[in-house]
C-alpha cells in the first residue's frame, strides 16, 4: 500500500469514528430535549395551581379593596439571559444575546447571564455581566438553579430599589426552529389572575391577605423561572441536535469525497503494479 493510500485509509477510519460520535451526541440531545418537554407539563400544572390559589385569595378581598397594578419604574431593567452551558449548539447563544444585550443597554440596565457558553460569547462582545451562573446540565437541576437566580435577583433589587426583571430565553419549535422569547418576571401583576372562588366557597386562610398573596407570588415567580429554564434547556438541546444533523451531512460529503479519492489512488496503485509485473516478464 502506497503512502497516499495509507493516509486516505486512516482518514476514512477517522471519519467513521467521528460519525459515531456525532450520532451519539445527536441522540443524547434529542433525548434531553424530549425529556424537558415532558417535564414542562408538571411545571405548568404547578403554576396553574398557584394561579388558581391567587385568584381565590383575590376573590376573598373585602368589597372595594384591590391590589394596585404594577408601577412602571423608570430606572431601567434587569435582563436575565438564559444561554447554553455546553457547546455544539449552533448560534443559540448568539441569538439569545442579540435580543438581551440591547435591552440591557437601555437606561440603567443590568445583565445576568446564565450558562458558561453564553458568558463566553458575551465576553467576546466585550460585555461583562453583573452576575452569572452555570446553566443546568440536567433537568433535575432546574429547580435549584431557579432558587439561585431568584436569590441573585432579590439581592440586586435590594441594592437598586424596585425595578423590572425580564427573562430572555430560547423556546423549542414544532418545526425544529427555536424562537427567542421575552418574559416579564417582575413587577408581579396580580391582574393576570381572575378573582373567583372555587365552588363559591371562600378558602380557609391562616394568614392575612397581603402576606398570603406575597408568598403565593414568590411561588409563582419560582414556577415562571423553572418554566423559562426548562424551555431554554429544551431549545438548547434542539439546537444541538440540529447542529449535529448539519455536521453529519457535511461528514457524509467528506466521506464520499475521501472514498472516491481512495478508489482512484488504489486503482492507480494496481495499474502501476500490473505495469511493473508486465515489464519484469519481458
Amino acid at each position: 500500500m502506497s503512502g497516499r493510500l495509507a493516509e486516505l485509509s486512516a482518514r476514512l477510519a477517522s471519519t467513521h469514528q467521528l460519525g459515531s460520535v456525532i450520532a451519539a451526541m445527536r441522540a443524547i440531545a434529542a433525548s434531553r430535549s424530549q425529556q424537558a418537554r415532558r417535564e414542562l407539563q408538571a411545571i405548568r400544572l404547578y403554576a396553574d395551581t398557584i394561579g388558581q390559589a391567587i385568584g381565590q385569595v383575590l376573590g376573598t378581598l373585602p368589597a372595594g379593596q384591590a391590589i394596585a397594578p404594577p408601577t412602571a419604574w423608570p430606572n431601567g431593567m434587569l435582563v436575565v439571559a438564559l444561554c447554553a452551558e455546553q457547546g455544539f449548539a449552533g448560534s443559540f447563544n448568539e441569538r439569545v444575546l442579540d435580543v438581551a444585550l440591547p435591552l440591557a443597554d437601555e437606561g440603567d440596565g443590568h445583565l445576568f447571564v446564565i450558562g458558561d457558553r453564553g458568558l463566553m460569547v458575551a465576553g467576546n462582545r466585550g460585555r461583562r455581566p453583573d452576575w452569572s451562573v452555570p446553566m443546568a446540565a440536567h433537568t433535575d437541576e432546574v429547580s435549584t438553579l431557579a432558587d439561585r437566580i431568584a436569590d441573585a435577583i432579590d439581592t440586586a433589587l435590594a441594592s437598586r430599589g424596585p425595578g423590572r426583571v425580564l427573562l430572555v430565553h430560547g423556546s423549542p419549535g414544532e418545526d425544529e426552529e427555536q424562537g427567542i422569547k421575552r418574559r416579564w418576571l417582575l413587577p408581579f401583576d396580580f391582574g393576570r389572575f381572575p378573582a373567583r372562588l372555587a365552588d363559591g366557597q371562600a378558602p380557609l386562610m391562616n394568614l392575612p391577605h397581603a402576606d398570603l398573596l406575597e408568598r403565593l407570588a414568590v411561588e409563582y415567580v419560582h414556577a415562571d423561572l423553572c418554566e423559562a429554564l426548562m424551555l431554554s434547556y429544551a431549545a438548547e438541546n434542539q439546537a444541538r441536535m440540529q447542529a449535529m444533523i448539519a455536521a453529519h451531512g457535511n461528514l457524509q460529503r467528506t466521506e464520499a469525497a475521501l472514498t472516491r479519492e481512495f478508489q482512484r489512488v488504489r486503482q492507480e496503485d494496481i495499474t502501476d503494479e500490473i505495469l511493473e509485473l508486465s515489464a519484469a516478464r519481458t
